[in-house]
């Protein structure tokens, strides 16, 4: 918790003391994402979901600036019906996850309309159907650390950006016997508000 309340104070304190500055801009973003969680007890397949939210840009340079973004997601994944024989506590049906993003990305221009989007992500299971064991223990750790990588074509006011996830952290709470881990395809439009 400590942590999520860190991550969200130096995104405050960003946006907030940046606000002023020459190169600020600000907008809302939404898309599409294609989730997975890989790990033998889930469908080695994508699953569709949104993502609806914000963004900031500040420049630190003509070609290099800071992207923090807050933004929300939603996904179905599909787990492997074997999943039954692995944890006999898990259900097999779907699983529904919110998440609450929050990148921090570095954005450099690599031509006039194009930027190369790097840095990190952080995830927190803000919601879902995840009572997959009698003790209600929830079966997906609550925070997830992603690496992010990506292409956005920025136009006046406007920008279509796509970018590949991948996470570095073990999400499965229940046991250490399986890794789980999140890979994500997320495209989208931003509009410039500021």
């Amino acid at each position: 918790m400590n942590g999520k309340k860190i991550i969200l104070g130096v995104l405050s304190f960003l946006i907030t003391h940046f606000a002023i500055a020459q190169g600020f801009q600000f907008g809302v973003k939404a898309g599409a994402d294609l989730d997975k969680i890989s790990g033998k007890s889930f469908k080695d397949e994508f699953a569709y979901g949104y993502h609806l939210g914000g963004y900031a840009v500040i420049s630190l340079s003509k070609k290099v600036a800071i992207q923090p973004e807050l933004y929300y997601s939603s996904v179905n994944m599909r787990r492997d019906t074997a999943i039954s024989t692995i944890y006999s506590s898990i259900d097999p049906s779907n699983i529904k996850l919110g998440y609450l993003n929050i990148p921090i990305l570095l954005n450099i221009k690599a031509g006039e309309k194009l930027s190369l989007l790097v840095g990190p992500k952080f995830g927190i299971v803000s919601d879902g159907n995840l009572s997959l064991k009698t003790n209600a223990e929830r079966a997906i750790k609550s925070g997830d650390l992603a690496m992010v990588a990506g292409l956005q074509l920025n136009f006046s006011g406007i920008s279509v950006y796509g970018r590949y996830n991948v996470g570095v952290l073990n999400i499965n709470e229940i046991t250490n016997q399986e890794k789980w881990t999140r890979q994500t395809i997320h495209v989208g439009v931003a509009l410039k508000i500021i």
